[in-house]
C-alpha cells in the first residue's frame, strides 16, 4: 500500500478540502448559536493544517506517536470547549467524521485502482476513527469531572457543621451516609470542634432515610472522633420507624444519648454545658 497518497492529497488540495469540509461542518452544525461560524472555520484550518504535518509523517495507525502529539493537543482542548457549551458527545466527535466526506470524495477522483482506493479509504477510516474517538472520551472525561466537582459540593452542602450556642454544634445529615461522606462529615465536624473548642456536638439524622448497619458503624466512628476531640455527642431525630431498624439489627447504641428532635437533642446540650432558657414573662 502507498500510504503517501493520503499525504500527498492533503498537500496538493488542502485549500479544497478546507472549503469542502467547513461547508459539510457548517450543514451539520445544529448548535449555530453556540459557537460562531468565524470560529468553527478558524478550528477547521488549523486542525487540517497539524493533520497534513502528522500524515506526512508517514505514521497513520498510531495517534498516540509523537508526530501526533499537536493534533491530539487540540482535539483535547476543543472537546473541553464543545462540553463547557453543552454539545453532545457526538455532536463533538462530528468536528472530526465530517472530514470523511470529503477526504474520501478526493480519494476517489484520484485513485482509480479499485485496491489501492480501497486500502486508502480503509487508513483513512481507521485513522479519522480513532481522532472522534479521542474527541468523545477527552468530552466524557470532561463531562465525569464536572458531575464528580458537583457531587462533592453537594456533600459540603448537605453536611454543614452549625454553632448553635456557645460550646454546641450541631451537625445535620441528609440522604445516604456512605464510606466518603463520613471522612467529610468527621473532617468538617473535628475542624469545627477545634476551631470553636465546643464540648457538645448534635449529629441530627432526621433527613437520613433509613439506617442499616452500615450507616450505625459510620455515625459510631464520628462519635468516636468527636469524643477523642474533647466533644460529647447526641444523636437526634431518631424516629419510630429507625428505633425499630436499630432493635431488629442488634445495633449497640447504649453509650451514646439519643434523641427523638433536634430540639430535644438541644436542650439536654444546654443542660451539659451549664446554660438555660427560660421564657420571659408578659409585661
Amino acid at each position: 500500500m502507498n500510504e503517501s497518497k493520503i499525504s500527498e492529497i492533503l498537500e496538493t488540495f488542502e485549500a479544497d478540502l478546507l472549503s469542502e469540509w467547513t461547508q459539510e461542518l457548517v450543514s451539520v452544525n445544529t448548535r449555530r448559536g453556540l459557537i460562531k461560524e468565524a470560529e468553527l472555520k478558524q478550528e477547521c484550518q488549523e486542525f487540517l493544517s497539524l493533520f497534513r504535518r502528522a500524515v506526512g509523517q508517514g505514521n497513520l495507525t498510531n495517534i498516540q506517536a509523537v508526530a501526533w502529539k499537536d493534533v491530539r493537543e487540540m482535539l483535547v482542548s476543543i472537546s473541553r470547549s464543545r462540553s463547557q457549551k453543552g454539545y453532545t458527545p457526538s455532536e463533538t466527535a462530528m468536528f472530526i467524521f465530517s472530514f470523511k466526506q470529503p477526504l474520501f470524495s478526493r480519494l476517489r477522483e484520484q485513485l482509480q485502482d479499485p485496491m489501492e482506493l480501497g486500502e486508502e479509504i480503509w487508513q483513512a477510516t481507521t485513522l479519522l476513527d480513532q481522532l472522534g474517538l479521542l474527541t468523545m472520551e477527552v468530552y466524557q472525561k470532561m463531562r465525569e469531572e464536572v458531575i464528580l466537582q458537583q457531587q462533592e459540593e453537594l456533600m459540603e452542602l448537605s453536611t454543614p457543621v452549625v454553632k448553635l450556642w456557645q460550646g454546641i454544634l450541631a451537625l445535620p445529615i441528609i440522604g445516604t451516609l456512605d464510606s466518603a461522606r463520613t471522612q467529610m462529615v468527621m473532617e468538617s465536624l473535628l475542624q469545627k470542634i477545634v476551631e470553636t473548642e465546643s464540648e457538645v456536638a448534635i449529629i441530627d439524622i432526621t433527613g437520613v432515610p433509613t439506617v442499616d448497619t452500615l450507616t450505625a458503624q459510620h455515625l459510631l466512628k464520628t462519635v468516636t472522633a468527636a469524643r477523642l476531640m474533647g466533644a460529647d455527642c447526641i444523636i437526634s431525630g431518631i424516629r419510630p420507624q429507625i428505633a425499630q431498624t436499630i432493635v431488629y439489627l442488634g445495633i449497640d447504641l447504649a453509650d451514646v444519648t439519643t434523641k427523638a428532635t433536634l430540639a430535644d437533642a438541644f436542650l439536654t446540650a444546654l443542660k451539659r454545658v451549664g446554660a438555660t432558657i427560660s421564657r420571659s414573662q408578659p409585661q
